[in-house]
């Protein structure tokens, strides 16, 4: 259940334009602090998870290591993307929130 709203709010903020995706995209965002929590993929590479880590502690913002790549790739209607950066604050909360053991708004 927590799987199919994480999800469901992933496509959303697709939709809305509030994500970005990639390694090279998100570091860019995250330095230009645009993004509000980072979700990670279980199946990415260590090296992957160790530099996104280390880029969001420096910079303070949540990452959540969550789902596989490809359930992460079809909920934002594209293939093979290991990081997501949410930059919308009210939809980094909601994640958040949901991921934690809370229940969404609504």
């Amino acid at each position: 259940m927590i799987n199919n709203k994480i999800l469901g709010l992933l496509g959303l903020s697709a939709k809305a334009g509030k994500i970005c995706f990639g390694a090279d995209s998100v570091e860019m965002e995250i330095k230009k602090g645009k993004v509000y929590l980072v979700i990670v993929a279980e199946d990415s590479s260590e090296r992957t998870k160790n530099k996104i880590k280390k880029l969001c502690e420096e910079k303070n913002i949540d990452i959540i290591i969550y789902e596989k790549i490809d359930n992460i790739s079809k909920a934002i209607g594209k293939s093979n993307k290991a990081i997501i950066g949410i930059k919308d604050s009210n939809i980094a909360n909601q994640i958040s929130k949901i991921y934690n053991g809370g229940d969404s708004i609504g």
